[in-house]
């Protein structure tokens, strides 16, 4: 061969490699020698294809799919190196289905860049959100958050606008940027991918959040379980200090920004924003008790924005192409895309960046595919171990926080988790009071002794002891929780035991005529 070496993407995202990416990317290299440069890019998100290696070839970038470390040389001897046809090529990247019908906003560049190279980060526009952001004036950016209808993508949905405004306009001579990154919800990734694979567009949303609100220092909150996701992120973090994007001028402004990483201790409860302060503090992780809220009094009881990972990740694009393009897409006040995430006992998961309004069914039958059992589906948890349980029947439902709110339900972080029809609805029911049980800080009375509880009300309804009192016992129990928990992790624990009892009563027990 001459000339430039033939580029070859290869994911390094931890789902990619947790199924053999790392030897795949090892022979390609090794057969294919100086002829070959690989390179590690994030998931496109297709997990059932991961492996997934691509070719840039003069048409374009070229897929194949999924791809063993003992399928590598079949692929180079039909011509892989030239994008040519075998059993397991997808064709043009972009072209296919999954990708095609996706609206990427925040994910624009991941599985596509190498997540730590500057040069391709500015390549493909990276830069253009901060650059444009410091020639406003910090009320300028914040009210282009706030006009592009951005809410908190961690799960409350709360104007992210709102939130800046507050902290810029609070006084102090030291405030925060904290990024919430503990994603533990089951069925969710979109936070670890995003760090994975483009960490600058988190770094760049961060350093424009601590401009528009006059904040100097950030941190970033990662849970332990994501080692691939904070190694990255330090070195984006030190490659950007180089590059004179974080620092004492940054972008050779008058402007001062210093980020750093911090690791979660494995605790649930520190996905709430004023857990994750409290162990930012060194503490234990325990809810605080609001008001005061963190805009006003947050990390070290200085003025602080708390935003989830995706929430910052989205204020890149609507700074470098302002607020009417985001705002343009989604539906009503729900504005902007989501990242959703498909998983659980589905066909093809994985994640689907898309505007606001697609329907639930659209998601799981459209992009997921229905079952990986082949068995008919049964219900589908969205938002979390403490999103409501939907049946098929409300698959027509749009993904928009109000429409999911009327449902009693929530978008939550984005995850969708599908189960078919063998699943026990009344042991789900249980497991989320158990999961309540166990991950609870134990500072609030209801959650802390009102799960307990509830699992044992569920059993004794299953056992069919004294079932008509118990169902009211349980629903009062409920109510407590509800209104009576200091956190979303009390509050929010009888929503999949409601919705379950609701659109499955038979699995505990209940017929139509008792309830």
């Amino acid at each position: 061969m001459t000339g430039e070496p033939v580029t070859v993407h290869v994911p390094r995202d931890a789902a990619a490699r947790s199924v053999g990416a790392d030897q795949v990317a090892e022979r390609i290299a090794d057969a294919g020698g100086p002829g070959v440069r690989v390179v590690r890019n994030g998931s496109r998100g297709m997990l059932w294809l991961e492996p997934l290696v691509e070719v840039t070839t003069p048409a374009g970038r070229v897929a194949y799919g999924p791809v063993t470390p003992d399928d590598v040389a079949g692929l180079l001897a039909a011509g892989l190196l030239d994008g040519g046809e075998h059993p397991l090529r997808l064709g043009p990247t972009d072209e296919i289905p999954w990708l095609r019908e996706q609206t990427r906003v925040t994910f624009t560049r991941v599985g596509v860049i190498d997540p730590v190279s500057p040069a391709d980060y500015l390549a493909h526009g990276g830069l253009a959100g901060l650059r444009r952001a410091l020639s406003l004036t910090p009320e300028q950016v914040v009210a282009e958050v706030t006009d592009s209808g951005l809410r908190g993508r961690g799960g409350a949905g709360f104007p992210a606008g709102i939130k800046w405004k507050t902290v810029l306009g609070a006084e102090s001579d030291l405030k925060f940027v904290c990024c919430n990154a503990d994603e533990g919800d089951s069925g969710t990734f979109a936070d670890r991918m995003l760090m994975e694979g483009d960490p600058f567009t988190l770094i760049e949303g961060m350093a424009i959040a601590a401009w528009a609100v006059g904040a100097s220092e950030g941190y970033i909150y990662v849970r332990s379980e994501y080692p691939d996701a904070v190694a990255t992120l330090r070195e984006a973090i030190d490659v950007a200090y180089a590059q004179g994007w974080l620092g004492k001028r940054v972008l050779d402004h008058d402007f001062s920004f210093d980020l750093f990483v911090r690791v979660g201790g494995g605790a649930y409860i520190c996905g709430e924003e004023t857990s994750m302060l409290e162990s930012l503090e060194g503490k234990r992780g325990t809810v605080r008790a609001k008001p005061p809220i963190p805009a006003l009094e947050g990390l070290f009881g200085m003025p602080t924005v708390v935003n989830n990972v995706l929430t910052l990740g989205s204020v890149p694009m609507i700074l470098a192409d302002g607020a009417a393009a985001f705002a343009e897409l989604g539906v009503g006040r729900s504005r902007g895309t989501q990242v959703f995430q498909l998983g659980g006992n589905i066909a093809r998961g994985g994640v689907v960046e898309t505007a606001f309004g697609v329907t639930l069914g659209e998601l799981v039958e459209g992009y997921g595919g229905g079952t990986r059992s082949g068995r008919p589906v049964r219900a589908v948890q969205v938002g979390g171990p403490l999103g409501a349980y939907l049946p098929t029947s409300r698959f027509d439902l749009p993904m928009d926080y109000e429409a999911f709110a009327a449902a009693d339900a929530m978008v939550g972080h984005g995850g969708v988790v599908v189960f078919d029809d063998t699943v026990d609805m009344a042991g789900q029911a249980r497991f989320a009071m158990e999961f309540c049980a166990a991950e609870s800080c134990g500072k609030c009375t209801p959650c802390r002794i009102g799960a307990v509880r509830g699992v044992e009300v569920i059993d004794r309804i299953v056992a069919g002891e004294n079932r008509g009192a118990n169902l009211k016992l349980l629903n009062d129990l409920c109510h407590l929780m509800t209104e009576g928990s200091l956190c979303a992790m009390g509050g929010l624990t009888p929503m999949p035991v409601q919705s379950a009892l609701a659109h499955f009563p038979g699995d505990f027990g209940v017929t139509e005529e008792r309830r």
